[in-house]
């Protein structure tokens, strides 16, 4: 009976030992390397985090990331893999067949002459590489600014989310109400086409001078 006692518990603690270890590298940080085109937004969004909280353990300003950049990414959630023991393979009997009987050559009948089909030309397919979106957030709640805005202009045009950041930054510094005193533009864009308007109404404005005009509207191409 002792020995019994003694086996339970030592099983039991290694399985508590297994439990902790696999709740540990749940939430271990991770560490990823800049790419072309990323921008802090999309990365967060990407390990479930927030701008802030890899601006701050990376010492970031101005969102300013550069290719080949390697960022820590705090309190990040590694994959879990759990160990399965392969399953026994299944084995079956041989199956016994009968043996076929042949029935007897029929002499060959002279076959019918058929005229060759004309062959059926097709054109070839045409791809066509769609734009990479993300889908923007459904709601602005009013503390998700800057990735609600970026969300929805990168969803919209097309452009990635990081220009349209370098965009704000330079023109408005991310204040939704500021007013250019010398030439009238207002808001996060600086758009001349408007005096006044909701986060929503300048995204919708934004969108629509990016049809109307690209994005020379903010001198970039």
């Amino acid at each position: 009976m002792k020995k019994l006692l003694t086996t339970i518990l030592t099983t039991s603690a290694a399985t508590v030992g297994l439990l902790m270890a696999g709740t540990l590298s749940a939430n271990a940080d991770a560490t990823y390397t800049v790419k072309k085109g990323d921008c802090v937004w999309a990365i967060s969004q990407e390990y479930k985090t927030t701008i802030e909280s890899i601006e701050t353990a990376n010492n970031i300003h101005g969102h300013l990331i550069l290719p080949g950049q390697q960022l820590r990414i705090p309190g990040a959630t590694a994959p879990v893999t759990a160990t399965q023991t392969p399953a026994a393979p299944v084995t079956s009997a041989p199956v016994q067949t009968a043996p076929v009987q042949q029935a007897p050559a029929q002499p060959a009948e002279t076959p019918a002459v058929t005229a060759p089909a004309a062959p059926v030309e097709t054109a070839p397919a045409q791809t066509s590489e769609p734009a990479a979106t993300t889908p923007a957030p459904e709601t602005y709640t009013g503390g998700n600014l800057q990735s609600y805005v970026l969300g929805q202009m990168q969803s919209r045009t097309g452009v990635s989310a990081s220009t349209w950041d370098h965009i704000i930054n330079r023109e408005s510094n991310w204040q939704p109400h500021v007013v250019n005193g010398a030439s009238g533009a207002y808001g996060l864009f600086q758009n001349i086409h408007i005096s006044g308007g909701s986060v929503q109404q300048q995204i919708d404005a934004a969108v629509n001078l990016y049809h109307a005009q690209g994005m020379q509207a903010w001198a970039l191409y």
